[in-house]
C-alpha cells in the first residue's frame, strides 16, 4: 500500500485516572484475596481489559445472586451503583470494595443534595447507561427525576409551574451537546441549580480537546475503543462534526478499515478512557507495516494529572 504520510496521535487519550484507579483495585484484591473476584458489571467499558482480568481469575456478574461464595470479595465497577445495590451488599455482608470513579462519586453527592433541596432533578445522559443507573439510585424521589438526553427533550420537558430544578449530567457525554441541552434549561427554569464547573470529567473534556485537534489536519480518524464505550463512542462523534471525512470506532488493529485508508494521505488516531495504551502501540505497528516511512505527530493538548480525581 501506499499514500498514507502523517499519522497524528491524540494527547492526551487512553486510560484515564478513574479508569487506572478501578482496574488497579481489582488487580490488588486478586493479589490479597486470590481468585475468584467478582465485579459487579464490566469494571470498564472494554473487551480487552474485560477479557483480560477474566483470565485471571475476576468473575463479572450483573446480580449478586450470580456469588457462589460470600466470602469472596465484591467490587463496584467505575460506572457507580445505585444505593440499593449498596444497601443489599451490606444486608448479604458481603466485603466490598468500590471503584467508583470519584467523579461520578461527586454527581452522585450533587444529585442527592438536590434531592434534599426539594427539587426536580433533570439528568442529562443516557437512560441505560450503567453509570445513569447509579446517578438515579442515589435518591428515594424517582417522581422527581427526569432523564433527557436531547436539546428537543429539554425543550419539552414538562416541570410542575414555579419549581425549582436542579440539573447532573453524565460523566462521559460529548462536552459540546451537554452543554447545548444545559443552556437550554437555563433559558426555561430561573434558577437552576448546577454543579460548579462541569460535570463533564475533565477526562473526557481533553480527549474531546484534542481530537477536534487532529480531525482538523487529518483526513480520517480511528479512535480505538469497544463499542459500549460511551466516551469512545463520542470522540467518534467529535471527530466527524470537526473536520475529518470519515472517523471508526475499533477494537484493536484486527479492525482497522483498510480499504478505507487506501485513498487517506493523513489520518488521526485516539483512544478512549477505557482502552490500554498497548491496542495503540499495536495499530501503529500494524500501519508501518503497510505504510512505509509514516511520519508520527503528537498533537498534545493537555497535560494530565492523576491528584484531578481526588476532590
Amino acid at each position: 500500500m501506499a499514500g498514507l504520510c502523517d499519522i497524528y496521535l491524540a494527547v492526551p487519550r487512553g486510560f484515564c485516572a478513574g479508569v487506572k484507579r478501578a482496574i488497579s483495585l481489582v488487580e490488588k484484591a486478586l493479589e490479597d484475596y486470590g481468585a475468584p473476584v467478582y465485579v459487579r458489571h464490566e469494571i470498564v467499558h472494554n473487551r480487552h481489559v474485560v477479557e483480560n482480568l477474566r483470565q485471571r481469575g475476576v468473575v463479572f456478574i450483573e446480580d449478586f445472586d450470580e456469588i457462589k461464595d460470600d466470602s469472596r470479595p465484591v467490587i463496584l465497577s467505575a460506572h457507580g451503583v445505585p444505593k440499593a445495590v449498596e444497601t443489599e451488599a451490606a444486608r448479604r455482608k458481603l466485603t466490598v470494595i468500590d471503584a467508583t470513579c470519584p467523579l461520578v462519586a461527586k454527581v452522585h453527592r450533587q444529585i442527592r443534595k438536590l434531592a434534599e433541596e426539594g427539587r426536580e432533578i433533570v439528568v442529562i445522559g443516557k437512560k441505560e447507561h450503567p453509570e445513569i443507573i447509579g446517578t438515579v439510585g442515589q435518591v428515594d424521589c424517582q417522581d422527581r427525576v427526569h432523564i433527557i438526553n436531547s436539546v428537543n427533550e429539554a425543550l419539552t420537558l414538562n416541570l410542575p409551574s414555579g419549581c425549582k430544578a436542579g440539573v447532573v449530567t453524565q460523566t462521559t457525554l460529548a462536552v459540546d451537546d451537554a452543554e447545548y441541552i444545559t443552556a437550554c434549561l437555563r433559558r426555561k427554569f430561573n434558577e437552576l441549580a448546577e454543579q460548579k464547573g462541569s460535570d463533564i470529567c475533565y477526562a473526557t473534556t481533553f480527549r474531546q480537546k484534542a481530537v477536534r485537534e487532529i480531525a482538523a489536519k487529518a483526513e480520517g480518524v480511528i479512535v480505538i475503543g469497544s463499542k459500549n464505550s460511551s466516551n469512545s463512542k463520542h470522540l467518534q462523534q467529535t471527530a466527524l462534526q470537526n473536520g475529518a471525512a470519515k472517523a471508526w470506532l475499533i477494537d484493536d488493529a484486527d479492525e482497522l478499515p483498510w480499504p478505507e485508508l487506501e485513498n487517506l494521505n493523513s489520518l488521526g488516531i485516539s483512544a478512549g478512557a477505557s482502552a490500554p495504551e498497548y491496542l495503540v502501540d499495536e495499530v501503529i505497528a500494524e500501519l508501518k507495516k503497510h505504510y512505509k516511512n509514516l511520519k508520527i505527530h503528537d498533537i498534545i493538548v493537555a497535560e494530565e494529572n492523576l491528584s484531578l480525581i481526588h476532590i
